[in-house]
């Protein structure tokens, strides 16, 4: 009886979720590297950011915490690790991560179609967004800080312009995976699930490290 009625109050605070009619307030700490503050768990409203975003960047920084629990600590030979020699590193896909962001950021924020992107921005980005031999090469040698650098300086810029942004934005009808109907809160929850997929090569890398 006790498990059905949790499932049961769990059901019903997802709905109000969705519905957008239970915002708790939750703080966040500044490092990206450092424990988060109590309340972690709760998905809503933010300081500074319409309903509906405030979800999303509620997912979007459990999510990054989770990537960053994972990674904390590691040392540059484990960053460089690979299982074989047609796998990825750890640090290669943190890398990774920080590419998809900030491709997503010009394709949604800019309004550019995919692969619009600025020679400035390819000359940083594309070896991380491909990875594959020529990442096996050149990401390597980093300390962690490398790489978390990169990924809290482009989530600071996406959270700075999606501040900007409103709940219409958000579900702003366009077309992407496979010219199929999607939207931009669509995008960027891909993004979130992006790392999420990852985390979990993280980990089994992690785990087969001698």
């Amino acid at each position: 009886m006790e498990t059905a009625n949790h499932r049961r109050n769990f059901i019903k605070t997802g709905s109000l979720f969705g519905a957008g009619l239970l915002l708790p307030q939750m703080h966040f700490a500044s490092s990206p590297m450092s424990d988060l503050s109590e309340g972690m768990h709760i998905f809503g409203k933010r300081e500074g950011f319409t309903d509906q975003i405030s979800i999303l960047v509620s997912m979007m920084d459990w999510m990054r915490f989770t990537v960053l629990r994972s990674v904390k600590g590691m040392s540059q030979k484990e960053l460089d690790f690979l299982l074989d020699e047609e796998s990825n590193s750890i640090g290669a896909m943190l890398m990774h991560l920080a590419a998809t962001e900030r491709f997503y950021q010009i394709h949604t924020f800019e309004g550019r179609k995919w692969g619009d992107f600025d020679k400035a921005d390819t000359d940083i980005w594309n070896v991380g967004s491909r990875l594959g031999d020529r990442a096996r090469k050149e990401l390597r040698g980093n300390p962690l800080s490398f790489y978390t650098d990169k990924l809290e300086m482009v989530r600071e810029n996406t959270k700075e312009v999606l501040k900007k942004r409103d709940d219409s934005w958000l579900m702003e009808s366009t077309e992407f995976f496979a010219n199929e109907p999607t939207n931009n809160y669509c995008k960027w929850f891909h993004v979130v699930e992006h790392e999420s997929n990852h985390n979990g090569q993280i980990k089994y890398i992690k785990s087969r490290m001698a």
